[in-house]
């Protein structure tokens, strides 16, 4: 259920989130009319949600194996409106990683153009191993897709 990535979320965005090498994350997004802000403009709180997402997951690691850790600091810049209606393209990559806690970056480009609509840097930290029963990354939900075929 979770808003970005659960495919069953009605109400969410179900990104399909692909590591293209070790550290580095893609997904492509449309986003639909009902989360803009202003008209044909993306609301900035879902721009910051998604690079918020997509930058922790830079370091999740392997699908067997995978590394959860939480947001402790979120710098966005907002280069340009973000379009609702137009294909995004959407990058993460892992920074340098503290062994507790790690450095990302994240950026939502126009698909077409290639210009850098927003980005952010995050600090995140690890999720204590006691927090989350992983036993079922299944049930979860939660995964990082091998590399996307199309």
């Amino acid at each position: 259920m979770c808003f970005i990535c659960g495919l069953e979320n009605p109400v969410g965005l179900k990104l399909r989130i692909y590591e293209t090498e070790p550290g580095v994350i893609e997904s492509t997004y449309i986003a639909p009319d009902h989360f803009q802000g202003y008209p044909g403009v993306l609301h900035g709180g879902i721009v910051a949600t998604i690079l918020d997402e997509i930058s922790g997951r830079s370091h999740m690691g392997p699908a067997n194996d995978p590394r959860f850790m939480f947001t402790a600091k979120l710098e966005v810049k907002y280069r340009r409106n973000v379009p609702t209606g137009k294909l995004l393209r959407i990058v993460g990559k892992a920074g340098r990683d503290r062994g507790r806690s790690a450095e990302a970056w994240a950026g939502i480009y126009d698909a077409e153009s290639g210009d850098l609509l927003a980005e952010a840097n995050t600090l995140l930290v690890a999720v204590p191993q006691d927090t989350l029963d992983t036993a079922n990354l299944e049930e979860l939900g939660w995964k990082v897709y091998p590399e996307a075929t199309t």
